[in-house]
């Protein structure tokens, strides 16, 4: 496999996580209401996490793709917006 290939599988392995990264912090913004919370942060949490679920994911099934590694990723995501607004306390 050549490098630029390596790169291609690589990039493709975490752009799910690339994604959820950057749609999750808009999200919770819509979902829980303004903040003064900085964006650029959750984002990179949100990264980091995802793209530790997608390798957690390869190493428990084998291979990569598998639905139950997509879900988990989505949960995950949300309980860290979630978590990272505080919502379970009150207003």
């Amino acid at each position: 496999m050549t490098l630029g290939l390596f790169l291609l599988h690589l990039g493709g392995f975490i752009l799910p996580a690339l994604a959820m990264a950057v749609f999750m912090p808009w999200a919770g913004r819509w979902v829980l209401g303004p903040g003064a919370r900085p964006v650029r942060r959750h984002m990179a949490v949100h990264a980091v996490m995802g793209v530790l679920v997608l390798v957690a994911g390869l190493w428990l099934y084998g291979q990569d793709g598998k639905m139950n590694t997509y879900i988990a990723l989505v949960l995950v995501s949300a309980t860290l917006e979630w978590g990272m607004w505080r919502a379970w306390q009150s207003k």
